[in-house]
């Protein structure tokens, strides 16, 4: 015990202070890093993943039409589906790596142009009812752990429930069903709509309402009881205690003390599955016809378009990963405890 060392406060003042930003700059790193191998592995997942699905693609794609065997060679050939497996692996990732991600079968087009043509109406669908979805969980949460075991707390919670466990495409047939002639059932605008903004806009907002309802009322469910929770966690604090003993309000206390400090786990799950609504609006799209990358998906699924299928898979595992990593490091800029970690 006589050969430690104990520092003595000189020595402690003249020592340099720890350096913060280094371990901010490791932190970011080593979560970008860990995204950009999970893209590696979602790679080679979605090349692997839609060769063993049943079936041929020249026989699917020459399905009702007359074709020889020196056809469906050609076509083979044409398509590089003569090679090997690892040939044609070979040939996908030198491909990717310039950035391309090949042509379509079906439609005879860049992937990359066919998923450019689809992507603003699935983030114009995701993000309107994302903005939504956040904006009532976030309400009703509140309302709901501030008055808890009331009859609001009890109904809300149970409707967002019985909400959160229903499958989207089965809520979609529902609205569909129940309001048969009221909204449009497909596509994104009519063909005969003025092409002026406003009369486009109002036609685009038309065909959006029942697919973002759908939407909304599956994920707005989970903020709503994420809030709910942090905010019962946060009712007990001390600090409260304390804002109501200087004479605030109750409603000053949720709204400044309690509410702000409830937050951060329900942002963090913003981020963290804004990636996985992006993905599951595949069924949505589908049932309502909504030509976003969905549709486009399960089009590609159904005729076993391979580059198309990878081509859409990348970009929505791609996002899952990206919102992943961005809520892990927003996490860290929010939460000092996970900044002196």
């Amino acid at each position: 015990m006589s050969d430690i060392l104990i520092p003595t406060e000189d020595a402690l003042a003249e020592a340099p202070p720890p350096t913060r930003g280094g371990g901010a700059v490791r932190y970011v790193l080593t979560k970008i890093g860990g995204g950009l191998i999970s893209l590696g592995l979602v790679i080679v997942l979605g090349f692997l993943l839609f060769r063993v699905l049943p079936g041929d693609v020249v026989q699917t794609m020459t399905r009702g039409r007359p074709a020889s065997p020196e056809m469906i060679a050609e076509l083979k050939t044409r398509l590089g589906l003569d090679k090997s497996l690892m040939g044609q692996f070979g040939d996908y990732l030198w491909k990717l790596l310039h950035g391309d991600l090949g042509q379509s079968y079906v439609f005879n087009v860049p992937v990359a142009q066919k998923i450019g043509e689809r992507l603003w109406p699935t983030l114009l669908l995701v993000g309107v009812a994302t903005i939504i979805a956040v904006a009532l969980g976030l309400w009703l949460g509140t309302r709901s752990a501030w008055r808890r075991g009331s009859r609001f707390d009890r109904i809300s919670t149970g409707v967002a429930l019985a909400l959160w466990s229903t499958p989207t495409f089965w809520l979609g047939m529902l609205l569909l069903a129940a309001t048969s002639g009221l909204f449009p059932t497909a596509g994104l605008v009519y063909s005969d709509t003025p092409p002026d903004f406003f009369s486009q806009a109002v036609d685009i907002a038309h065909h959006m309402v029942l697919p973002t309802v759908t939407l909304v009322a599956v994920i707005y469910a989970q903020y709503q009881l994420v809030m709910r929770s942090s905010l019962l966690e946060e009712m007990g604090a001390d600090y409260l205690t304390t804002a109501r003993a200087k004479g605030l309000r109750e409603d000053l206390v949720r709204r400044r003390h309690a509410v702000p400090n409830a937050l951060l786990p329900t942002v963090t799950l913003v981020f963290l599955h804004l990636g996985f609504v992006i993905a599951g609006a595949v069924t949505t799209e589908t049932v309502f016809s909504w030509p976003g990358l969905g549709l486009l998906t399960y089009d590609a699924l159904r005729v076993r378009d391979l580059p198309l299928l990878q081509g859409t898979f990348i970009v929505l595992a791609g996002a899952v990963i990206t919102m992943n990593v961005i809520a892990d490091v927003l996490y860290r800029v929010l939460d000092p405890r996970v900044r002196a970690s």
